[in-house]
């Protein structure tokens, strides 16, 4: 399994101090981040992308190219780019530039996008968003895997021989996952081209959660690209950790009470105990995170978010020594036990280029009709 760090990127006032760091602070610890996040032992780290306040990261490859520059082995990936309000051209420049910065330590995280005026800053409509979702990364599979390309849809402009420059790195695109916090649509698109499906649930109780990734794992075997415990799964969640319990909920009750998405809401002990947010020591985080399997079965990705609704950056620093010292060397342990030899790894591309050498990638169907669920 690969385990890792998503960031929203929010700019939130510290509620015990009242402080709220710059644009530029927060950038900046953005960063710092995802250098602890190599030091710490772990695998992943992934930035949303955001076009509104409080939030910086609206340029998610130019900020994980920074980082490349900076780490040398963890992989560098999106929590979210917007395949609705992006051009799939940009897309597929933006990453081939990013794998070739990284050395292919990259991948892509799919996702909609549910800020509804983002849509026409961006020229769309967010009535379109499952039929963009939908035509937007057929032609983006198609930009990363065929030398010159002529395509024609309903949402975007034709285009006539285009060639991407540059083209993938090894000619092996980045792995993709598509992202989805309550879109059937968005799993059922992830199964038909046996890419990976992330769940990102942390706001939703485990039936819901549950329901999705069973959908598709059941659709990933329905269009024959093996068994539903073979399909790619992914999982978020939060965590806030103190050695002692009772200290954790101490000091992250602040925070949790005034964050500008789940602030002012349930208390944090009814959201504890509907959703995965875990608040306590390691012990109860490494309990909380084993038990995902018992829903979701044996998965792929865990990423957690830990540097939202103000905390401040030491305080975040000091949960990602946590995360890597008491709790991820125990959830590499304990979910290896009685794992299927035929569940497969966490896609690399280093993973991606050999099968692609052995000519065991599907390269997926070509023509319009069958590269556009909607048309079947």
């Amino acid at each position: 399994m690969q385990f890792g760090i998503f960031t929203v990127g929010d700019v939130t006032t510290d509620p015990t101090t009242g402080s709220t760091p710059t644009e530029a602070a927060r950038i900046r610890a953005t960063v710092a981040i995802a250098r602890k996040v190599e030091e710490a032992g772990l695998d992943v780290f992934a930035t949303g992308e955001h076009h509104n306040p409080p939030f910086v990261p609206s340029s998610p490859t130019t900020l994980l190219g920074y980082i490349a520059g900076q780490t040398e082995r963890i992989i560098l990936s999106t929590s979210t780019t917007l395949i609705t309000t992006n051009d799939p051209v940009k897309i597929a420049e933006d990453f081939s530039v990013l794998q070739h910065l990284s050395g292919g330590r990259t991948d892509v995280m799919l996702g909609r996008g549910n800020t509804g005026p983002v849509y026409p800053w961006f020229g769309q409509d967010i009535r379109n968003a499952v039929p963009l979702t939908v035509e937007h990364y057929g032609l983006l599979r198609r930009l990363w895997r065929e030398e010159v390309v002529d395509w024609q849809g309903k949402l975007r402009t034709s285009l006539q021989g285009f060639t991407l420059a540059p083209r993938p790195l090894d000619n092996v695109p980045p792995f993709v996952w598509h992202a989805s916090i309550r879109t059937p649509e968005v799993a059922e698109l992830a199964a038909y081209f046996g890419d990976g499906f992330f769940a990102n649930h942390i706001f939703w109780p485990t039936s819901h959660t549950q329901a999705m990734v069973e959908l598709y794992r059941r659709r990933f075997e329905h269009y024959g690209h093996g068994s539903p415990e073979q399909a790619i799964v992914g999982l978020g969640g939060q965590v806030f950790m103190r050695r002692n319990s009772q200290d954790a909920v101490n000091e992250f009750r602040p925070y949790f009470d005034n964050a500008p998405v789940y602030g002012h809401g349930p208390s944090l002990e009814d959201f504890t105990a509907l959703t995965p947010l875990t608040v306590g020591s390691p012990a109860q985080v490494v309990e909380r995170t084993l038990g995902f399997r018992d829903y979701a079965g044996d998965y792929q990705r865990q990423l957690f978010l830990m540097d939202h609704a103000g905390l401040p950056l030491k305080t975040v620093l000091e949960q990602l020594d946590l995360l890597g010292e008491e709790v991820v060397p125990v959830l590499r342990k304990e979910f290896a036990v009685g794992r299927p030899a035929d569940v497969p790894a966490a896609p690399t591309h280093a993973s991606l280029l050999r099968a692609r050498t052995a000519d065991t990638v599907d390269e997926g169907p070509q023509s319009d009709s069958e590269d556009n669920p909607e048309a079947r």
